[in-house]
C-alpha cells in the first residue's frame, strides 16, 4: 500500500453526491464495505494481481445504508491484491456437501495470496494523474 497526499482528504459530502461524481470517472464501490465505512476503487491494472487507487470514506451521521448520509473522505492510496492461480485452497469454513454446493454456486472467487502486495512504482504517475482528476471533480464548488 502506498498512501498518496490529496486535498480531498478530510472533505465531507453526501454519499450519493460522491457516488454520482465518481462512477462516471470509472470508480466502483470497493470491497470491505461496512455500515460505517467503505471505499471507492479505480482499477489501474490487472497484470500482476489487481492494482487499485482506493479512496476510503467513513459515515459521519448514520450508517452508509441511510439516505442522505454524509461521509468524510480519507487519504487515497494505491493497493495491490495478488490472487493465486488455480483453485482456492481454503474457500470457506463450512463442512460437507453444503460447502461444496455453496462454493460452486456462490463463492467463485479465490482468496488473495496477498491482500496488500507490494505496489510497483511504475503506477505512481498514473495514480497522481488520477488524484488530480479526483481533486478537480470533487472540489469543484466546495
Amino acid at each position: 500500500m502506498i498512501a498518496l497526499q490529496s486535498t480531498v482528504e478530510g472533505k465531507q459530502m453526501k454519499l450519493k453526491e460522491l457516488e454520482n461524481k465518481l462512477k462516471p470517472l470509472g470508480y466502483d464501490v470497493g470491497g470491505g464495505w461496512e455500515y460505517d465505512h467503505g471505499y471507492f476503487d479505480y482499477k489501474i491494472d490487472d497484470e500482476e494481481g489487481y492494482t487499485f487507487l482506493r479512496l476510503p470514506f467513513r459515515a459521519l451521521d448514520g450508517d452508509l445504508e441511510q439516505r442522505g448520509v454524509t461521509v468524510q473522505l480519507g487519504t487515497p492510496f494505491l493497493l495491490n491484491h495478488k490472487y493465486q492461480d488455480g483453485l482456492d485452497d481454503n474457500p470457506d469454513v463450512f463442512n460437507g456437501l453444503f460447502r461444496m454446493a455453496y462454493n460452486s454456486a456462490i463463492n467463485q472467487f479465490q482468496e488473495p495470496v496477498d491482500k496488500d502486495s507490494n505496489v510497483d512504482q511504475k503506477y505512481i504517475p498514473t495514480a497522481n494523474s488520477l488524484i488530480e482528476e479526483l481533486e478537480l471533480t470533487l472540489l469543484q464548488g466546495m
